[in-house]
């Protein structure tokens, strides 16, 4: 009997052994698990990628040419953007003026920490460009795909981050998003920007320590990303065209395999060595960026015979494919922060 009741002990103890053993691994496992980025994609919905367009692309605006009325509107909306999704402002404030001639440009400048290291804090710069040439031949230019469509990518990148966030995901590099004025003007709201951030005028808003160039990991351009009328090839309308690194491919590429995306993409300007050059290096701001030395990702679904003509309105855009380039683009960032 003796026998038996230690045999029954050691085997009550050998289960409970294995019980609180599995509770432990399962709490550790739990502690450890780091959300998805895929649980964000819920908050960009092709009816609220639409509202943004129409909004920035209505008549109201008058295209937003820079130092326009449209223009000044268009900057306050970007601006409530930024408050309510809780970027933090630079000097107190996301409107940032310059002059371009006679007019005054505004550039709108939000923050978002990342995992903070305290010292060696590194920055990724997004950028889209809000204004257009305003009017042709008196008739208003919407601009929906120029640039319409990058600032409201923009605008739900931001919203998937801060939805990760709210998660209690962080990631290892700092955003500072940069809705730029007067690109159609030489890219004067980029040299602006670029100017400052030389004078030491931008301070980390956590930290209130100078951001200087070094810091900045990368910069990310968002230029024409709605439409589907240029594709690379023929019967694929769901496609993107990056112009950026080899290893900035290889991970657009893996974020690529995530369900539902799958996108036909593109790593040069259609095919042209010569216009993938004038795209990814001497047009646009992100000729100013790598001016000043910086590496610069491009990301664009092509000019179209619609860009900067009154046609480039709302309704040129295809929002099932642009709202994949964006969740593409944003499971990109978080591979590379």
């Amino acid at each position: 009997m003796n026998t038996l009741n230690t045999i029954r002990k050691i085997l009550l103890a050998y289960i409970l052994l294995q019980t609180f053993s599995y509770g432990a691994f399962s709490q550790e496992k739990a502690v450890k698990t780091v959300p998805s980025g895929r649980n964000a994609e819920k908050i960009v919905t092709e009816e609220n990628l639409r509202a943004g367009i129409e909004f920035l692309a209505d008549t109201t605006f008058g295209g937003r040419a820079t130092g326009s009325k449209g223009a000044c509107e268009a900057s306050m909306w970007i601006g409530r953007h930024f408050r309510d999704a809780g970027l933090l402002a630079f000097s107190g404030s996301y409107s940032h003026t310059f002059r371009t001639g006679d007019l005054v440009g505004r550039n709108m400048i939000g923050f978002m920490p990342g995992a903070r290291r305290s010292v060696n804090e590194t920055y990724v710069l997004v950028v889209a460009h809000y204004d257009t040439y305003g009017s042709m031949d008196g008739k208003i230019l919407p601009g929906a795909d120029s640039n319409a469509s990058g600032v409201v990518a923009m605008m739900n990148i931001i919203g998937m981050f801060q939805y990760m966030k709210g998660l209690g995901r962080l990631y290892g590099s700092n955003l500072i998003f940069l809705a730029t004025d007067a690109k159609e003007k030489s890219s004067a709201g980029a040299e602006a920007f670029m100017t400052a951030l030389d004078e030491g005028i931008f301070r980390d808003p956590v930290s209130q320590a100078v951001i200087s160039k070094r810091q900045i990991k990368n910069v990310v351009v968002l230029d024409i990303l709605g439409a589907t009328l240029e594709p690379i090839h023929k019967g694929r309308k769901d496609y993107l065209i990056m112009l950026g690194s080899a290893g900035e491919r290889y991970d657009l590429t893996s974020a690529n395999s995530n369900p539902g995306l799958g996108l036909d993409l593109g790593f040069d300007y259609y095919g042209s060595k010569s216009f993938t050059d004038l795209f990814h290096h001497r047009s646009g701001d992100q000729m100013v960026f790598h001016r000043n030395g910086l590496p610069v990702t491009y990301f664009s679904s092509g000019i179209t015979r619609k860009t900067n003509k009154v046609e480039d309105d709302s309704e040129s855009l295809n929002y099932e494919v642009f709202r994949k380039r964006i969740l593409l683009i944003f499971h990109w960032l978080t591979k590379t922060l």
